[in-house]
């Protein structure tokens, strides 16, 4: 059975660090794998377009490179389809996004175990990729998935000590643009309340033992966070990377063009 690295970290106690893609195109998911920089690559499934096939690929790519593997985010309307497939392809961790109750995070925490005596979930025996060591094999993919869950709603911050005592629940991350909407402050993501349930969020995670995450754009962010105790975190996506290459070094080289 191939490793799955994020689970390995958090067993040991370790940092991780990840980086997210909205392309599906294998060749990107190879460009963070090849560095070597990276604990995992996310794929931003709640936003990007995709198709089966390219979960597939994606999983491909992963596997071409050691100590290296996957998380895909869902958007709460497919997790229930999408958990599935993404695991039969063979991206190993799963982020459910907009939990708002503890009914929704022990659903997520059905959704990816398996439908054993010993462990209780609703996955049953998949096809694709991930079957192919057989059932045994498999199971123990299921059980070793990390689980992520995005605390980004009103009622989640009024319900996280609830959410995160249960049995399952791995990791969390503030959702700082979903949250201010929720709570009529959209796009100020640093207004003071937002800024407040976000530290909230990361001190009661610390004190319930869950991993809290931060995603950051910028290496130069993290200092805040390791502040407060955060070792796990994700930056920048390849759609920003992208964007602000052609905007500065575009923009300062038509600057030198208008000269002449």
């Amino acid at each position: 059975m191939r490793e799955n690295r994020f689970r390995t970290l958090l067993r040991e106690g370790k940092p991780t660090l990840g980086t997210r893609i909205n392309s599906t195109l294998p060749n990107f998911t190879e460009l963070v794998g090849k560095s070597g920089k990276f604990d995992y690559v996310e794929f931003l499934a709640e936003y990007a377009p995709y198709d089966l096939y390219a979960l597939d690929n994606m999983a491909r790519a992963i596997e071409l490179y050691p100590n290296f593997c996957g998380l895909i985010k869902m958007e709460q309307s497919a997790q229930a389809h999408l958990s599935v497939r993404a695991m039969a392809a063979g991206i190993q961790n799963l982020l459910y996004t907009d939990v708002r109750t503890v009914a929704e995070a022990e659903e997520c925490v059905r959704l990816t175990r398996p439908e054993t005596p010993e462990f209780g979930g609703g996955h049953g025996m998949a096809g694709g990729r991930a079957a192919g060591n057989g059932p045994v094999d498999l199971i123990q993919q299921f059980n070793d998935a990390v689980i992520v869950l995005m605390i980004e709603k009103k009622g989640a911050i009024e319900n996280l000590e609830a959410i995160l005592r249960v049995p399952g629940i791995d990791m969390v991350q503030f959702g700082p643009s979903d949250y201010g909407m929720s709570v009529g402050l959209a796009g100020q993501r640093n207004a003071p309340a937002v800024v407040e349930a976000r530290e909230y969020t990361i001190k009661t995670a610390l004190k319930m033992g869950v991993r809290p995450r931060a995603e950051i754009n910028d290496v130069s962010e993290a200092e805040y966070y390791l502040n407060l105790g955060v070792k796990d975190f994700n930056i920048s996506t390849d759609t920003a990377i992208l964007s602000r290459f052609y905007n500065e070094q575009g923009g300062k080289l038509k600057e030198m063009l208008a000269t002449i």
